[in-house]
């Protein structure tokens, strides 16, 4: 009885949705502390912590903040290529104010996130008011909003100088990076409207199946406007912590293909793209394999014009442990080779 009910706790470890993604964290990890012994070892100087571990947490803020709100994009079904051109947007928005006028961080910071609100709002009046499908839709503002950006800003690098800005790019809270605890604060809430609400069932509701959803009495389209306006916010606030990064706003490399990696970060995560299913804390630790990984690949010194490759191919090795029938083929083989 003691073997045939481990046998079945085995069997749902294996059949767990956080197994295959903590494992290849887990394993990341093992390398690094491989390469070096101190790789997680964090220190405390000047009120602030210091270390590996906090470094990529901090510098996977920005594309934590995208995955979020892609996550629940792409639970209704859709999708949002514009989140990197809405960061630039933001930035742009945030860094000319600071410079031009004399207004309160109070109203820049609203002017910032408004921006990516009204972005959000386009994407979601375009997809769910008028049917154009959401890949085209996301991709004329992946276009034209890095050209509005560069616009604001005149084709130049706008920098400003403003200590209450900065430090939410670069300050810390407790000893802790701000960025971490925005992500925290902004994984919390959304956690809270998408699992202790409806919302969170209209949402899988609508991605499974839209036209049904209608007809159980769920407004699809404003579900569909919500998600588009929570990921306009989520890219707005990305963008607000880069430009607070680096002191200013470079509109044509800001957030630049970090659509990307929100979106691989949600299907690492395992969400399924056509919709419904979706964990934004999967989406989250699909970030932190993205920024171990890039950390493991500076950290092992190899050379430049191998990341991409060993990115793509650490990335799809995660991707077949997760798949249900390439395990099984594993299995076989192995069960072939054993009876050889």
């Amino acid at each position: 009885m003691n073997t045939e009910t481990s046998h079945s706790f085995a069997e749902r470890l294996l059949k767990s949705r956080y197994i295959w993604p903590l494992a290849a964290l887990l394993l990341m990890l093992i390398f690094n502390l491989l390469l070096d012994a101190s790789f997680l070892d964090i220190h405390f100087d000047n009120g602030r912590f210091y270390g590996n571990p906090i470094d990529i947490l901090h510098r996977s803020a920005p594309v934590a903040l995208l995955a979020i709100g892609m996550t629940v994009v792409i639970a209704t079904g859709g999708i949002d290529l514009s989140v990197g051109a809405v960061m630039a947007i933001a930035g742009a928005v945030c860094a000319n104010l600071l410079v031009a006028t004399d207004v309160s961080l109070f109203t820049v910071l609203v002017a910032g996130i408004a921006s990516g609100l009204l972005c959000g709002l386009i994407n979601g009046a375009l997809v769910s008011y008028m049917g154009i499908q959401p890949i085209i839709a996301t991709l004329l503002l992946m276009v034209t909003g890095r050209g509005i950006a560069q616009l604001l800003n005149d084709g130049q690098i706008v920098t400003f100088q403003h200590a209450g800005f900065s430090w939410l790019g670069s300050g810390t809270l407790l000893g802790i990076p701000v960025t971490i605890w925005l992500v925290l604060l902004v994984f919390i809430i959304s956690q809270l409207m998408l699992r202790r609400t409806a919302l969170g069932l209209f949402v899988e509701a609508v991605g499974c199946n839209s036209s049904a959803s209608r007809y159980l009495g769920i407004n699809d389209r404003t579900v569909k406007l919500m998600a588009y306006l929570l990921t306009g916010f989520c890219a707005a606030l990305a963008g607000i912590i880069s430009a607070a990064d680096i002191n200013g706003s470079d509109a044509n490399n800001v957030g630049l293909w970090l659509e990307l990696d929100a979106i691989l970060a949600v299907v690492l995560g395992g969400a399924a793209l056509s919709g419904g299913r979706f964990s934004i804390p999967l989406s989250l630790l699909g970030v932190l394999i993205i920024q171990t990984l890039n950390t493991t690949i500076m950290v092992s010194g190899m050379p430049s014009k191998l990341n991409l490759l060993i990115k793509a191919l650490a990335v799809v090795l995660v991707l077949l442990l997760q798949s249900d029938i390439f395990r099984k083929q594993i299995s076989g083989l192995a069960g072939k080779w054993r009876h050889s």
